[in-house]
């Protein structure tokens, strides 16, 4: 059975998400799947990437975190901690990402988790980089043929979230954490699992949570993910800028899903990639 990592994020165990990752990790081993937890708080993670992260830094009079990142993880000189969260991440078949929604995004303690985990050599960085390929990101890298998944409960209510919302669309707001953070380094992305007014929430909302959870659960696995384009799929020309003709009808970050109406030859690739 595949392996799955959930990094969690709330300072409170008995918050309403640190009971939806409690029901996850009993879901997913109910299954028959190993499973790991990364509860950040708890683990008093360390959120501020620093010259702490490299234990020999190559260049001690100045700290330039790319280049130290990248000298420390090819020479095995990261801190520890970093080091065991890259062994988790390639150790696991799919990640789940749980975090309440604060101010349109993640909590800064996960967010200090991505700046030092996803090491230059390690999330970017990675594969050859000329004038027709531009490194292995955005569907490929270290991290391809991984899935993931966000559980992110949220104040507000689900038409605030909406195309038309206030707030805007769940989709363009998560945009960064699922293309930026997680499709960069190769993973393949599932729609969120977002639960709405969470403060107002009563026992039969719950109920329903959890079973809505229970359910998305079950196709981890089997659900199509997000028809995001992968960088070299040929969508885009050599400026990375997306080709005349695609994303028709499309605007903002939607034009960044693969169409219907696109070239049948883009069409197979993506089945493919996605089916592998």
């Amino acid at each position: 059975m595949p392996n799955i990592l959930i990094v969690h994020a709330h300072p409170e165990p008995k918050s309403l998400t640190s009971a939806l990752k409690d029901v996850a990790v009993e879901t997913l081993r109910e299954q028959g799947h190993e499973v790991k937890v990364s509860d950040l708080y708890a683990m008093k993670w360390k959120a501020v990437a620093d010259e702490a992260d490299f234990t020999e830094p190559n260049d001690p009079d100045r700290l330039i975190y790319v280049a130290e990142s990248k000298y420390a993880y090819a020479g095995g000189t990261q801190s520890a901690d970093i080091a065991a969260e890259q062994e988790k991440l390639l150790w696991a078949d799919a990640v789940m990402f749980s975090f309440p929604m604060w101010w349109f995004g993640m909590p800064a303690i996960m967010k200090g988790w991505f700046d030092r985990v996803f090491a230059y050599g390690f999330a970017y960085g990675v594969g050859e980089h000329n004038d027709k390929h531009w490194g292995d990101r955005y569907g490929e890298g270290t991290l391809a043929g991984r899935r993931a998944m966000v559980i992110v409960p949220i104040g507000g209510r689900a038409p605030h979230y909406s195309e038309r919302g206030v707030n805007g669309s769940l989709e363009d707001i998560l945009w960064p954490i699922h293309h930026g953070g997680l499709f960069y380094p190769g993973m393949d992305i599932m729609p969120p699992f977002a639960v709405y007014h969470t403060d107002r929430m009563d026992e039969a909302g719950w109920h329903d949570a959890v079973k809505d959870l229970k359910q998305r659960l079950q196709g981890l696995f089997t659900d199509a993910p997000i028809p995001y384009r992968a960088q070299n799929g040929g969508h885009y020309d050599a400026q990375q800028r997306l080709k005349p003709g695609l994303g028709q009808g499309a605007g903002g970050t939607a034009m960044h899903l693969v169409q219907s109406g696109d070239p049948e030859e883009i069409l197979r690739g993506t089945v493919r990639r996605l089916a592998s």
